[in-house]
């Protein structure tokens, strides 16, 4: 018997790292998944973004495990193809009962103006928001809703430095997710569905594992004209939380995930949970 037997679980950004980790360990608790990624490169972001294979790879993992899953290629950012994606979902499951709003991308280039910025804001608050919209009509009593927020959304001084207009949309949309939260909690807790944040530290996955990140960590060696590899950032990582560990592994937000989205947390709602390795007692807070 697993936590989850009988739910179902939508989940964006499930294509590769933290999504598809939430994906898999859900199924191992007994849930059957809907799986939605964008699955082509969004062109504001310097690394690749997960691709279609990607996202046949964590159907097999998942009907490895039992489970049954439908995975779409849909984006975040257009409400339509997140509606599209869930009908064919319930199509064959019949229900939603955990929603993971999970996608989200780190720009660091603009092509125009300010089109870091726009696409950050877009995907990271928008399309978390949009997530909740096109579910919200199908949620019934003990539904739980988790967004993934960012503990570098919380902190100062994180926005300068990322240096880039999506950077800056970055931390901003992860504020907003913060009283996001608090704010819509309250009105689905008379209906007994939960909704809750969770903002990791640093995590091993494409969105920390990429030249702009090495750069942000080791401006020292950007000034010396030299080009920060992995093994530099690493280095550096240390420094954002006060447990001795450059970064925790998409697992371990995986089994917070797993215990907000099952009964063990029926009472649990509106909390903007950090998963941080105390990153927040060390650095000083912006909300």
């Amino acid at each position: 018997m697993g936590k989850l037997d009988g739910k179902v679980a939508f989940i964006t950004g499930a294509g590769r790292g933290q999504g598809r980790s939430h994906a898999i360990k859900l199924a191992s608790e007994g849930a059957d998944i809907i799986a939605v990624d964008i699955c082509e490169d969004i062109p504001s972001v310097n690394y690749e973004m997960a691709s279609a294979d990607d996202l046949a790879q964590t159907v097999k993992e998942v009907e490895a495990l039992g489970r049954g899953i439908v995975a779409v290629k849909a984006d975040v950012r257009i409400k339509a193809e997140l509606k599209a994606a869930l009908d064919q979902g319930l199509a064959r499951f019949g229900k939603v009962d955990i929603v993971l709003a999970n996608a989200g991308i780190l720009p660091m280039t603009d092509n125009t103006l300010i089109e870091g910025f726009i696409d950050g804001m877009d995907v990271d608050f928008v399309g978390a928001h949009n997530t909740v919209a096109v579910v919200a009509p199908h949620l019934q009593a003990g539904a739980s809703v988790i967004i993934t927020g960012s503990t570098a959304g919380l902190m100062k001084n994180t926005t300068e430095a990322m240096g880039k207009t999506g950077g800056v949309a970055y931390s901003f949309a992860k504020r907003l997710v913060f009283q996001y939260v608090e704010t819509l909690a309250l009105q689905l807790a008379p209906h007994n569905i939960r909704l809750n944040a969770v903002h990791p530290t640093n995590v091993n996955t494409r969105l920390l594992m990429n030249d702009d990140i090495y750069r942000s960590f080791r401006p020292d060696l950007v000034a010396e004209g030299k080009t920060p590899t992995r093994e530099d950032a690493e280095a550096a990582f240390p420094f954002m939380q006060p447990m001795p560990i450059p970064y925790i592994e998409p697992g371990d937000v995986s089994a917070l995930i797993t215990f907000l989205a099952s009964e063990d947390s029926r009472y649990i709602t509106g909390l903007n949970i950090r998963l941080d390795a105390g990153s927040m007692l060390k650095g000083e807070r912006a909300i």
